[in-house]
């Protein structure tokens, strides 16, 4: 697949992490970007990337939602778990661009004005009190203790040891 852009390893990450068990919506993507990049690119970078990966059969429509093919997750199944996003885009590019397309396959049409409202639904949706798995936990400042975390008492330095009579 070449040539291979951020965008399209960023948005086969986030298909992957939002579409574990069923088809995910396109608010689940850009929720999913949002998680892993902090920002969502530009409409119409994300429309070329739906149709390129879409294009190269990584990517599979069903009924408006969107999931991996079987060639795609073979991709990110391999990935390191536990690195950091930026890590494992660099390792789906890296494994995009060494891709190559087998066959000719359906394209996927996500205009930019769906997903200027998917963007819209994402925003109003952090906005609302309504509680989103894909959204970012605060973080503690400082090195405050969370109330009702104490530490154990000491182990004892040593047995003590029978004195018996002599």
């Amino acid at each position: 697949m070449h040539p291979v852009h951020d965008v399209d390893a960023l948005l086969l990450l986030a298909i992957a992490l939002a579409a574990k068990r069923r088809p995910a919506e396109l608010v689940d993507i850009v929720a999913a970007i949002d998680a892993l990049r902090g920002e969502v690119p530009v409409e119409t970078e994300l429309s070329e990337a739906f149709f390129r990966l879409a294009a190269h059969g990584l990517i599979a429509e069903m009924e408006g939602c969107f999931a991996l093919t079987p060639d795609a997750q073979k991709l990110i199944a391999a990935l390191p778990r536990k690195a950091a996003s930026a890590e494992q885009t660099a390792a789906v590019r890296s494994r995009l661009s060494a891709c190559s397309p087998q066959a000719e396959n359906a394209c996927v049409a996500v205009t930019p004005e769906q997903l200027r409202a998917a963007i819209l639904a994402h925003r109003a949706g952090e906005e609302s009190a309504a509680r989103s798995l894909l959204r970012r936990k605060p973080q503690p400042e400082g090195d405050k203790k969370r109330p009702g975390q104490r530490q154990r008492k000491p182990l004892p330095t040593g047995k003590r040891r029978y004195q018996g009579r002599a």
